[in-house]
């Protein structure tokens, strides 16, 4: 697939673009100026810096037989770049430069050859599944403004649905690929946990933190797989790849796999109209594909509140002797979530966290005993406003402590009471914890759907699933550990059934670059194979 003209960026997936370069009908250097002056012309907000100096450098060398050769590609501001801002997202870290760039871009510049174009912007630290922070404003979701991208890799979904860039990295601790691909109408694949690497310097604790892209197309994620994924030294969590992810598209033989459709995993309230289209897209594809539909009890313990305490351990460890001074500096969900961790936190409340961990693990073991796939929905309803910070309309907790000086003040005493009760009273802290869930949902709503599969640490992929109310929703489907290979088919069975936009309506694209792009491996799915 092939633009007429080259003063708009590529709107073809990444796979395309490179085929165009090998062509000569695109040159690195055209797509990089069309890119560029795309971002400089966008209200998206999504880019939280660029260095066009270095890009251009990249794009006049760029070597196109590579996999994804000469691509302008945008980087999470999460992950350092050597010589690049790296703030984390965060005004406490607005002055900071990396010195080193994570093994992660490493491979994706050096094996798969993309120009790194600039940093696309991320909730703070990683910790919200929201796009807007004090360092960047608020980013803006391609399908209408003033809805949220989601996050935390809301910048990188931003600006490959909206038609800046055809990739762009992510990360997904709690489903920060998932979530913003799902608001946005892309493919966003967590693989199964050491899929990637992630050093040097990165936390292992809780375990839960895996990399990877916002993707326009599946052959895009199964050849970003080949590029970037495999064991590395700095990185013990990681596991062998064993290659071949693009070239084995179409190889395996869906009929016959099971599968349990679970709309609201976790027990998750969804609203209006997104089961329905959940439950259309699953069973369309069941049919189309020869699987067989299973009545399986899939119940897993919702552990978001739990995971956000312990997760909060290492960003105490990031902010060191910054924190509590650097408060005011912190979005107020971030300040608070540390005040709330340092007194919520003690050993109890990691044994009762690490239960649940248990109880969460065998519930899914429990289900993949029955069944191949879960099928669910990868976000509760369509993008809510960019500015909230949840897609609650009640009162959410933030809310409540932040409603005046008085609020703020009490809470902080309340807290404080429990820290000092809870030597007395060691398991206070849990009780307090389940009953502020309880009076606060949101607390264990957000990213609920998503956040079984990063404590489980199986593959999840969120598909394109149509919209709801003219927004996009994702259908997350659900597999068994290392089978990551095995969900890359049953995207492409939907991607072929039923194609989605690459774009957002009204994005920037090339005169004849396609809505969708046509995935035609050798084999068809189903046609055999492991």
């Amino acid at each position: 697939m092939a633009g007429d003209s080259s003063s708009t960026p590529w709107a073809g997936d990444a796979c395309s673009l490179v085929d165009a370069f090998r062509a000569g009908e695109r040159s690195p250097l055209e797509e990089l100026d069309a890119t560029l002056a795309a971002i400089a012309a966008s209200d998206l907000n999504c880019f939280a810096s660029l260095d066009p100096v270095r890009a251009r450098a990249g794009a006049a060398t760029a070597d196109v037989s590579m996999p994804f050769g000469g691509v302008p590609t945008a980087i999470k501001e999460l992950e350092p770049v050597a010589g690049w801002p790296w703030t984390e997202a965060s005004l406490v870290y607005r002055n900071r430069v990396a010195t080193h760039t994570s093994h992660h871009i490493e491979r994706l510049v050096g094996r798969g050859g993309v120009v790194p174009v600039g940093q696309t912007t991320a909730s703070e630290f990683g910790g919200l599944n929201v796009s807007i922070t004090k360092i960047n404003g608020v980013t803006h979701n391609p399908w209408r403004e003033g809805r949220t991208v989601g996050g935390s890799s809301g910048g990188s979904a931003a600006a490959v649905s909206g038609g800046l860039v055809s990739l762009a990295t992510g990360g997904d601790g709690g489903g920060s690929i998932r979530i913003p691909a799902g608001y946005t109408g892309l493919l966003g694949m967590k693989g199964t946990f050491g899929r990637i690497p992630r050093g040097p310097h990165a936390f292992m604790r809780p375990n839960t933190v895996v990399v990877g892209n916002l993707s326009r197309s599946v052959r895009d994620a199964a050849r970003y797989y080949d590029v970037c994924a495999g064991v590395h030294l700095y990185d013990p969590t990681t596991i062998p790849s064993p290659g071949g992810w693009e070239s084995g598209l179409g190889s395996h033989d869906l009929a016959g796999r099971r599968v349990a459709i679970v709309p609201a995993l976790g027990g998750v309230t969804l609203e209006p109209g997104v089961e329905a289209r959940i439950r259309a897209e699953a069973e369309a594809l069941v049919a189309d594909t020869g699987m067989i539909l299973v009545d399986v009890v899939v119940e897993p313990p919702n552990l978001a509140a739990q995971w956000m305490m312990g997760n909060l351990a290492t960003l105490l460890a990031d902010l060191g002797t910054n924190w509590p001074r650097c408060a005011s500096e912190l979005t107020d969900e971030v300040s608070i979530g540390l005040r709330l961790a340092q007194s919520m936190y003690n050993l109890h409340t990691a044994a009762a966290a690490e239960e649940l961990r248990i109880q969460a693990n065998e519930a899914m073991a429990a289900a993949f005993e029955h069944v191949d796939f879960i099928i669910a929905a990868t976000n509760p309803g369509p993008a809510f406003a960019a500015e909230a910070t949840t897609s609650s309309d009640e009162e959410s907790f933030i809310d409540w402590a932040m409603t005046s000086a008085v609020a703020s003040y009490a809470l902080r005493g309340v807290l404080f009471g429990v820290r000092a009760a809870a030597t007395t009273f060691p398991r206070l802290p849990s009780i307090v914890l389940a009953q502020a869930a309880k009076r606060f949902p949101e607390l264990v709503n957000m990213g609920a759907l998503t956040i079984i599969s990063n404590i489980y640490g199986n593959p999840a992929v969120s598909i394109p699933a149509g919209t709801v109310d003219g927004l996009p929703v994702g259908m997350q489907v659900l597999g068994r550990h290392h089978e990551d290979a095995l969900l890359f088919d049953v995207a492409l069975a939907v991607e072929r059934r039923k194609p989605w936009p690459l774009v957002a309506p009204g994005a920037p694209r090339s005169e004849s670059a396609a809505q969708v792009v046509a995935v035609a491996p050798t084999r068809p799915v189903g046609s055999g194979g492991t």
